[in-house]
């Protein structure tokens, strides 16, 4: 690793910490947020920060860090720098798998855990329709992504129609749709943090395959790899990445958009370097979002309420931000 890519992973390393304290630290002073993480505290200064907000802070960087994966991974094996979750069929399906899980519920006493299978299977389905769709034409990256366009709309479209269907679980099913961090808990973190592991290791493993997939299948094929099955292994591993996060989360905007493009700003192209510090300022992102989100809520409110504007609203005018500036660039160059 180069000495410039360590600075980096030192930088964003030290940054991840501070994030989540501020985020901790939301409606309190640090201090007191310190304080009650080394076992000082009253009892309702305990329970808020243990119990409500620290969870909240874990979930924030587990799912921002499993989002940044899934759209390093996507641009990687699709080509294509515009690639993630939300324009590629994968988001809208596992929040279409999480919204049917609500209005049928399907969670009943399993709670998250049937969520997350829901979701996953949802992700599975909208990411296999992309790849339906366009089998015939798999080597066109740019069509690939436009044709994800629109089977993500398809697929949104479907949960709105659920969205009506039960319309008294209009809040808990806006939040798949957005994405937001109110109410979550431990029993997100611990069945979040297993996946969060695993997908970075999977990622991380398959890491070379990406960096000779991004080349182009006409390389991959001359060096020996076998395109396809490689390419639905990396699909894989974006898809239960990304449909882990939006089941605990919902569908937090642009994060895989975001993430991947400031890695390879950062510390290149190499994969080996790129997905761990995806993941790094996904879990960043995510967790400075809530922490703005929720300040604004206060700012219009009056008051250091947890409730409000989701998380997802500012991923989405940062990712919207980007995307144009990317997409611009991208224009600029297939012109030249």
């Amino acid at each position: 690793m180069k000495a410039r890519s360590l600075v980096v992973f030192g930088v964003l390393a030290g940054l991840l910490p501070v994030a989540a304290m501020v985020q901790l630290a939301t409606g309190t002073s640090g201090a007191d947020s310190l304080a009650v993480l080394a076992g000082g505290g009253d009892d309702l200064m305990r329970g808020i920060v243990l119990e409500l907000r620290l969870p909240r802070v874990l979930v924030a960087i587990g799912a921002g860090a499993c989002l940044g994966v899934a759209g390093c991974v996507l641009q990687a094996v699709l080509r294509n720098p515009l690639a993630s979750p939300e324009v590629t069929g994968i988001g809208s399906g596992a929040v279409l798998g999480a919204v049917a899980a609500t209005v049928f519920g399907a969670g009943g006493e399993h709670g998250p855990s049937a969520l997350l299978v829901w979701a996953i299977a949802g992700g599975i389905a909208g990411g296999g329709l992309l790849w339906l769709v366009t089998a015939h034409s798999a080597r066109d990256e740019g069509r690939l992504v436009v044709v994800g366009v629109l089977v993500s709309a398809v697929l949104s479209g479907a949960a709105l129609v659920l969205l009506t269907a039960r319309p008294q679980l209009a809040g808990a099913i806006t939040q798949w749709l957005i994405g937001s961090l109110t109410g979550r808990g431990w029993e997100h973190w611990h069945l979040l943090w297993p996946w969060v592991i695993g997908v970075l290791v999977a990622a991380v493993a398959i890491a070379g395959v990406l960096d000779i997939l991004s080349v182009g299948a006409e390389h991959a094929t001359v060096v020996g790899v076998a395109v396809r099955p490689w390419q639905g292994v990396a699909v894989l591993v974006a898809v239960v990445s990304a449909s882990v996060a939006i089941a605990t989360v919902g569908a937090l905007a642009f994060v895989g958009l975001l993430a991947p493009h400031g890695a390879r700003y950062l510390v290149g192209t190499s994969h080996r370097t790129t997905i761990p510090a995806s993941a790094l300022l996904g879990a960043i992102t995510v967790s400075a979002a809530d922490t703005v989100a929720t300040r604004v809520t206060a700012w219009v409110a009056g008051s250091e309420r947890q409730f409000g504007l989701p998380a997802g609203a500012i991923t989405a005018v940062l990712g919207a931000v980007v995307l144009i500036r990317v997409a611009r660039r991208v224009t600029t160059s297939k012109g030249q």
